[in-house]
C-alpha cells in the first residue's frame, strides 16, 4: 500500500468519525430523550449527555470501517456498542436516582441485596472486554504458545479493555479532562504501523485514530461545558483505546497495562484526581486549557 493511499484511508477515517460523532451528538439532541441526558456540573450549569452516544457512534462506526479483517471489526463493535450502551444504562440510572458510587459502594449495595446499576455495568463491560480480547486473539499472528497461556492472555487483555473503559470515566469531572486523557493516550496508539508490526496492530492504529477523531469532534462543546461524555461515552472511548492497546501489544505490554490501570483505579478510592492536577501546575495548566473560565 502506498503512503498516498494510507494517507487517505486515514483521512477517510478520521472524517467518518469526526463527522458521524456531530450527526449523532446532534440527532439525541433533537430526540425526544434530549432531556433525560441534562445534567447539573460541577458548577451548577446544565450541560447534555449526548456527546456520550455521539462520541461512541462516531468512534465505533471509524474503528469497524479500519479494521483489516471480520473478527477485529466484530471487536470494534462489541467493544464501542456494548460499553457505551451499558454506561448509558448507568447513567440513566443516575435519573432515578441510583446513589450507588465507586467500588465501594457497589459491594455495599450488593451485600444489602441491592444490585446497583454500576455492578451491571461492571459486570458487562467486563465481559466484553473477555469477548474482544478473544476475538483479537483469534486473528493474531503472536499468541502465547499453550492453551492456558493464551486463555491467561486474552483474560489480561480483556482486563484491560474494562479496566480503560472504567479508567477514563475518573477523568471526566470537568470539561474536556476526559477528551484531552484519551487524546494524549490515543496519539501514540495511532501511529501507522510498521512492516514487522504484529497483525492486528494496522487494525488497532485505527482504532485509535478513530477515537482521535471523535474526541476532537466533540471537544469544543465539552470544553464550553455544553455537553460531557457522561459514562456512555467514557467507557466506550475508554474501552476502544484499551482494545486498540492489546491489538499493538504483546503479553508484557499487557500485564504492565493493567498492572498500571488497576493501581490507578485503586488510587482513586482514596485520592482526589481533581485534586492532584489542581495542585500541580504543569497538569493544572494542561487541565483548564481551552476551557470556558466564564
Amino acid at each position: 500500500m502506498s503512503q498516498l493511499t494510507r494517507a487517505a484511508g486515514r483521512a477517510f477515517l478520521g472524517g467518518l468519525a469526526a463527522g458521524g460523532t456531530i450527526a449523532a451528538i446532534s440527532a439525541v439532541r433533537r430526540s425526544k430523550w434530549s432531556k433525560d441526558l441534562e445534567r447539573v456540573n460541577h458548577r451548577g450549569d446544565t450541560v447534555s449527555l449526548a456527546e456520550g452516544p455521539g462520541v461512541t457512534i462516531g468512534a465505533t462506526a471509524a474503528a469497524v470501517a479500519g479494521a483489516a479483517s471480520p473478527a477485529y471489526a466484530a471487536a470494534a463493535a462489541a467493544t464501542g456498542l456494548a460499553t457505551g450502551a451499558l454506561g448509558l444504562y448507568d447513567d440513566m440510572a443516575d435519573t432515578k436516582g441510583e446513589k450507588a458510587k465507586g467500588f465501594k459502594g457497589h459491594l455495599s449495595a450488593l451485600l444489602k441485596g441491592r444490585v446497583s446499576a454500576g455492578l451491571v455495568k461492571i459486570v458487562g463491560i467486563s465481559a466484553t472486554g473477555l469477548a474482544s480480547s478473544a476475538l483479537v486473539d483469534t486473528v493474531s499472528d503472536r499468541r502465547p504458545e499453550g492453551r492456558w497461556a493464551r486463555l491467561w492472555n486474552i483474560g489480561v487483555g480483556g482486563g484491560v479493555i474494562a479496566g480503560a473503559a472504567n479508567l477514563l470515566n475518573l477523568f471526566d469531572l470537568r470539561p474536556g479532562r476526559a477528551l484531552k486523557v484519551a487524546s494524549a493516550v490515543a496519539a501514540p496508539l495511532s501511529r501507522p504501523a510498521g512492516p514487522k508490526a504484529r497483525s492486528t496492530a494496522s487494525s488497532g492504529a485505527n482504532t485509535a485514530l478513530a477515537v482521535s477523531a471523535a474526541a476532537a469532534a466533540a471537544m469544543g462543546d465539552d470544553l464550553e461545558g455544553k455537553t460531557m461524555l457522561g459514562d456512555c461515552g467514557a467507557n466506550a472511548v475508554g474501552a476502544l483505546l484499551g482494545l486498540s492497546y492489546i491489538a499493538r501489544t504483546g503479553p508484557v505490554g499487557r500485564h504492565v497495562a493493567l498492572v498500571g490501570i488497576a493501581a490507578l483505579i485503586a488510587a482513586s478510592e482514596r485520592v482526589s484526581f481533581t485534586q492532584v492536577i489542581a495542585d500541580t501546575p504543569v497538569l493544572r495548566e494542561l487541565d483548564e486549557m481551552g476551557r470556558n473560565k466564564a
